[in-house]
């Protein structure tokens, strides 16, 4: 990097935001965090139950004090009730950080994601109600749906209705069509009723890191013998399948990239339109770092990573070919049932969190 490139750059990631297409949210809700990540360039941040239940643990202190003026100003509720309280509350003041981005970008960009319940993921009706409280909570509210097989009708429904949806818990390439798809439907029926879509912002994540964890899972599982870099190609290579099919079918959904697991989940997609969602933690590994930056979200994965990677591993062939997958399998898709599973298990330990303030333990001091 020049001197007058760090003169005019203030990192790796703020040099991405400033020449490329490609626009940085914070995989974060934690409001110290966010606020760094927009100084470097950040136009977004996603929240779901794992960050919550991070943001609370480290800002216990801070957040103990509202856990027990809610728990006094809604002396019914249960514990449950009180933790999705808290998720409302640290999405909103996320929400507030970004809202003059919001303003600059028309909508496009300064929304604040926030996830469905994932114990909703099989009831299209429930997920979208919720979507739409969610949707109110702030003007630049951007809803998380799990692209599952009861979630792909509600991302058609909510967009309909107006909302702004982020596809998740999604990691393959028939799951980022069916998701565009859907949007498409939902904006369509939106025009043919004269209704406004021109400040929305759909985008659908694939969860780059989670596919390669799971085929990391498989080596050992099945005493697979090959190349052990070539594991980390699985993800960017359905990214960049995903990429090139949206563009050529002129979809109005933004791919982002998730659950990262090394630096090309980030550099391999540069100059792509397209968004970045790194966790702070690796938002400072990234500026740490002296990664040219330059666009590669076209240049192909090497014949010889996708030929062993889909001669090898059915799951990797199943994700990374449009017809791999039907809808209705896209819930018992193994990473699919891990995610589903961590999430769940943050809003049960979210609610722990809330039952030690709620019923403090007689046997701790």
């Amino acid at each position: 990097m020049s001197v007058a490139e760090i003169t005019t750059y203030k990192s790796p990631l703020h040099k991405m935001t400033q020449t490329t297409s490609t626009c940085l949210w914070n995989d974060s809700a934690s409001v110290q965090e966010l606020q760094h990540s927009v100084e470097h360039g950040a136009v977004g941040a996603t929240c779901n139950p794992v960050i919550v239940l991070s943001v609370i643990k480290k800002e216990l202190k801070t957040w103990k004090g509202r856990i027990q003026t809610l728990i006094k100003e809604f002396p019914t509720a249960t514990e449950d009730e009180i933790a999705w309280k808290l998720v409302r509350e640290v999405s909103i003041e996320a929400a507030r950080v970004l809202d003059p981005v919001f303003r600059q970008h028309k909508g496009r960009n300064g929304r604040l994601s926030i996830q469905t319940d994932p114990r909703l993921f099989r009831d299209s009706r429930a997920m979208l109600e919720q979507a739409l409280e969610f949707s109110k909570l702030a003007p630049n509210i951007i809803v998380k749906i799990p692209a599952t097989s009861a979630g792909i009708p509600a991302i058609e429904e909510a967009t309909y209705c107006g909302i702004s949806i982020n596809a998740t818990v999604s990691f393959t390439l028939p799951q980022a069509i069916a998701v565009a798809e859907a949007v498409e439907r939902g904006l369509k029926r939106r025009e043919s009723e004269g209704l406004e879509i021109a400040g929305m912002g759909p985008v659908c994540t694939i969860m780059v890191g989670r596919l390669d964890d799971w085929l990391k899972v498989l080596v050992e599982k099945n005493n697979v013998a090959l190349d052990p870099g070539y594991l980390e190609w699985a993800g960017v290579s359905v990214f960049k399948k995903a990429y090139r099919l949206y563009r050529q079918r002129g979809y109005r959904t933004r791919l982002l990239s998730a659950a990262f697991r090394n630096h090309m989940h980030w550099s391999q997609f540069i100059g792509g339109d397209v968004v970045i969602s790194p966790p702070y933690s690796w938002q400072l590994r990234f500026n740490a770092s002296d990664i040219e930056v330059r666009p590669r979200i076209d240049e192909p994965v090497r014949e010889e990573i996708e030929t062993e990677l889909s001669k090898k591993f059915a799951d990797y062939r199943r994700a990374s070919t449009e017809q791999g997958l039907s809808v209705e399998e896209f819930d018992s898709f193994a990473p699919t049932r891990r995610t589903l599973r961590q999430f769940i298990s943050a809003c049960h330990e979210l609610d722990a969190v809330v039952r030690d303030v709620l019923v403090p333990d007689p046997d701790m001091p």
